[in-house]
């Protein structure tokens, strides 16, 4: 669909997700292009637009959003929703409007009901309640989703959804208030190592089950996805618009994620966690299916063991 010059977008490419999508396109593709935000600020419309109108792009990923774990969300819900739906829309309709060739748009998987069937497949996509702790990040992006959709009926505009399970990697945010979970227990665990602390004090129950995907993985499916002609992403996608989740097909309790951490950090102490905080569990369960994906012949090459170790050891250079 795409040669060598063809002229990419890449929103967002500070970011975690962004990032690896950057790099792995730039090994591909010659004419891939970004933005620092201090140029471009994406909750602008006109600004966008112009920005847009003046390049011209082929392609177009939009890896930009406001993100942050389960605390961040649930402290911050105004900002969650506000500014991703600010910065989506205008990314969107300047896609549109300047006649971009395809769209990817990624969504996560905190769109889907709290409450629902397991292993979660796309079609699952409003069929019940939110989790309410990231409520406000889940509709801003099932914003997205429904405005490419409808773009994508409407006016035939060839939009793409990308719907990745957890993802973790070395760019990522390690604050431990504002990062999701596993950058979170990482930063607490060093942390505590640090200042010899006996104990790991984590909140939440540790029940809940989760599954991840390295962020170079996730970049290399985009890029595949990216690939696929039009007509065969809809057949993939059942004849209809194609939302594709990205995972990994293998989930972890938490408690057995933070023990895994504190084996690879060398962290002595015990692990507690604050059950008084269970809200804090967020969702107890939400593996996608990915039966779409496997159709496009693709699988992930990190398993979570070597892509923990990847991220502690580059923080350890990086101390």
């Amino acid at each position: 669909m795409f040669g060598k010059k063809s002229k990419i977008f890449i929103a967002g490419h500070n970011g975690l997700v962004g990032s690896s999508v950057y790099n792995n396109f730039k090994k591909n593709y010659s004419n891939v292009i970004t933005i620092n935000k201090k140029k471009l600020d994406l909750t602008n419309e006109k600004k966008v637009m112009a920005y847009f109108k003046k390049n011209k792009f082929d392609l177009v990923v939009i890896c930009a959003a406001k993100v942050g774990g389960i605390y961040a969300n649930y402290t911050y819900p105004t900002e969650f929703i506000l500014d991703n739906l600010k910065i989506q829309n205008n990314l969107i309709m300047a896609s549109f409007y300047n006649k971009v060739k395809r769209l990817i748009f990624l969504g996560s998987s905190c769109i889907y009901p709290k409450k629902t069937k397991n292993p979660i497949h796309e079609t699952q996509l409003l069929d019940g309640k939110l989790e309410e702790t990231n409520e406000s990040y889940a509709i801003a992006k099932i914003a997205g989703i429904k405005l490419c959709e409808a773009l994508y009926r409407q006016y035939d505009f060839d939009t793409v959804s990308i719907m990745p399970t957890n993802v973790y990697g070395i760019n990522d945010n390690f604050d431990p208030k504002n990062s999701h979970v596993i950058p979170c227990i990482i930063s607490k665990t060093l942390r505590a190592i640090k200042f010899k602390k006996k104990t790991l004090r984590l909140l939440g129950t540790g029940d809940p089950l989760r599954e991840f995907i390295f962020s170079e993985d996730l970049a290399e499916a985009i890029k595949k996805i990216s690939t696929i002609p039009k007509k065969k992403l809809f057949n993939i996608c059942n004849n209809s618009y194609p939302i594709i989740n990205v995972g990994s097909g293998f989930e972890i309790k938490i408690r057995d994620l933070a023990k895994k951490i504190s084996k690879i950090c060398n962290f002595k102490g015990k692990i507690l966690f604050d059950t008084k905080k269970s809200r804090m569990d967020g969702t107890f369960r939400k593996k996608l299916n990915l039966s779409r994906l496997k159709k496009i012949n693709w699988k992930p090459k990190v398993n979570l063991d070597d892509g923990l170790k990847k991220v502690i050891y580059s923080l350890a250079l990086n101390d």
